[in-house]
């Protein structure tokens, strides 16, 4: 039941989405440009981000993140939990993004709404961290269900990008939530698909080889756009003013806007219009003036789209926009589709003419494959788009080639390429998975009788041995609680009773190097299993910035991994 009420407000959510930001492009583009200046495009994106800056800072009061993202962030390291603010923040702000000349899509901020909102119904109904998983899973199915119409690649996409087990009681609530969710899409919308089209050209075995092409050049431009989305975002961190951000990334899209005009907002109108074959209305804008019916100056045209969609997407975020890489994915994937044919065409080897129209789709799936490490998603959305099978077999050569050559250079997508450079992503890999949800501080044991290097052997037996219930006592400096050393009961067993050795020997004397320390600020599950395997040791000593904190035991760290794992299977 909360499934299905899970898909229905995801639905509702793209619809609000939608609505609002195509009432803001026909108010600007429509009006303005189209009626007054072209010049309106340089302008847009500034007012744009400084509206989304006042709303994130005087209204939500929160900083919204990219919806992917910060979703699985929220599966890895808030057990599930998102804050109430997240149920509208992207609501308010990426229609705003987008409207204003933003380079990025809608369907992350979909998918963050919806799995807001149902992170905080599972709460409501005190449901467990599994379940909340699940349903933010249920959430994304059905975001992706409504806005495509695509239900089988929705619940797909929630399996891939979600690490979420294939099981009968996983599969029952996805199923639900999406087919819950493409019901509320044709209550509101009807019929009409975002990109609709069906299948004129069959399939021909003599392009097999074309499409194997297409596959790599589709894994290169993946690492194309993943080099280029990390290297720009790693520019805007470093700019610590978020005016500056705003001025930079604001005149950045402008000027890229202003010059390439389909760059602006989504671009799902360029790709209807170039998988009809309407170039002229795909290119509308065309500052440089280029004649059209050149075929080699389309393909010029063309391939700058593809170079430079990356470019503004990734300039959109860094300058403070809100939106997803769903789009510009697809947007990328189709013009890439479209130029290889052109090329291929424009050639004429062995005579051979290819479908523009297939190969646009089919770069889709393509440039999906590699970017968003999603190939199965990529496969069943453009043959559930379509309307049929025709294209399945170009479609998984292609998705496969272009994931395995993308994986082998990027270990992770634009979506996890974050989270796993700070070891908090969720994967298939169980074990990895456990770990990732375990947190540090709830093992650490703080029970243990400090000493100091200038203790004497008397002073540890009366003030720590005695005392303590522990045989392992941490030697901290007097002045800063620095770790300095360990000493184990084994280590003065021989001695302790030896009372004409008390004043002579020096707890500097006996203590020994633990044989890992376990850092608080650095280490992840991960690493501290993987110091306890090496180290053999059975505790182990944890520091944060140098300051002693307390100690990991192997013990309690296995009794929390069985009682997570125990939960992770329910």
């Amino acid at each position: 039941m909360l499934s299905v009420l899970v898909g229905f407000t995801s639905g509702v959510g793209a619809l609000v989405l939608k609505n609002f930001t195509h009432f803001i492009q026909h108010l600007l583009e429509g009006n303005l440009v189209q009626y007054y200046h072209h010049a309106f495009y340089f302008i847009f994106p500034i007012i744009g981000f400084g509206i989304v800056y006042l709303i994130m800072k005087y209204v939500i009061r929160n900083k919204v993140s990219h919806g992917i993202p910060s979703t699985l962030y929220a599966i890895s390291k808030r057990k599930g939990i998102m804050k109430q603010y997240q149920m509208f923040g992207s609501i308010l702000t990426a229609p705003i993004t987008v409207g204003f000349g933003g380079s990025v899509g809608l369907e992350g901020p979909t998918v963050a709404t919806g799995a807001a909102i149902s992170s905080n119904i599972a709460r409501l109904f005190h449901m467990n961290q599994p379940t909340r998983t699940l349903l933010i899973g249920c959430a994304a199915a059905g975001a992706l269900s409504s806005i495509f119409k695509a239900p089988i690649a929705a619940i797909i996409f929630a399996i891939e990008v979600f690490s979420l087990d294939l099981t009968l009681t996983s599969l029952v609530p996805l199923l639900l939530a999406s087919l819950s969710a493409i019901l509320t899409s044709y209550f509101f919308f009807g019929d009409d698909i975002l990109l609709p089209f069906r299948i004129e050209d069959k399939f021909i075995i003599a392009d097999v080889p074309y499409f194997m092409i297409l596959g790599v050049i589709a894994g290169l431009v993946s690492i194309y756009f993943s080099k280029v989305y990390e290297h720009i975002h790693r520019f805007f961190d470093q700019i610590e003013s978020p005016f500056k951000r705003i001025i930079i990334g604001g005149v950045g899209i402008g000027f890229l806007v202003f010059l390439i005009p389909p760059l602006y907002g989504e671009g799902f109108d360029v790709m209807n219009n170039i998988i009809k074959g309407d170039l002229v209305a795909a290119l509308k804008g065309n500052i440089f003036n280029m004649d059209l019916s050149n075929n080699w100056n389309v393909i010029a045209l063309l391939g700058g789209l593809v170079l430079f969609k990356v470019v503004a997407s990734s300039i959109t975020f860094g300058a403070g926009g809100v939106g997803g890489i769903f789009a510009p994915t697809l947007f990328m994937g189709s013009i890439l589709g479209n130029c290889v044919a052109k090329i291929i065409n424009s050639f004429g080897i062995l005579n051979t003419s290819v479908s523009e129209s297939n190969f646009t789709l089919v770069g889709m799936a393509g440039l999906m494959a590699g970017v968003l490490h999603a190939p199965l998603t990529a496969i069943f959305l453009i043959a559930e788009l379509t309307g049929g099978y025709e294209l399945f077999i170009p479609l998984m050569i292609t998705a496969a080639i272009s994931y395995s050559f993308t994986k082998y250079f990027v270990s992770h997508s634009v979506y996890t390429m974050e989270l796993a450079r700070k070891g908090e992503l969720i994967t298939h890999d169980k074990d990895h998975a456990i770990l990732t949800f375990m947190d540090l501080e709830s093992v650490i044991e703080k029970n243990f009788m400090p000493v100091h290097p200038e203790m004497t052997l008397g002073a540890i037996v009366h003030k720590a041995v005695v005392k303590s219930k522990r045989n392992i006592y941490p030697v901290l400096n007097k002045k800063d609680k620095t770790l300095e050393g360990v000493i184990l009961l084994d280590d003065i067993r021989p001695i302790m009773f030896d009372q004409t050795m008390y004043e002579s020997v020096l707890a500097s004397d006996v203590m020994q190097t633990p044989p890992a320390i376990i850092e608080m600020e650095k280490d992840k599950m991960t690493t501290v299993m993987k110091k306890f395997q090496d180290s053999g040791a059975w505790n182990l000593p944890v520091t944060k910035n140098g300051i002693y904190v307390g100690f990991v035991s192997k013990s309690k760290l296995l009794t929390a991994y069985r009682r997570k794992l125990i939960n992770f299977a329910v």
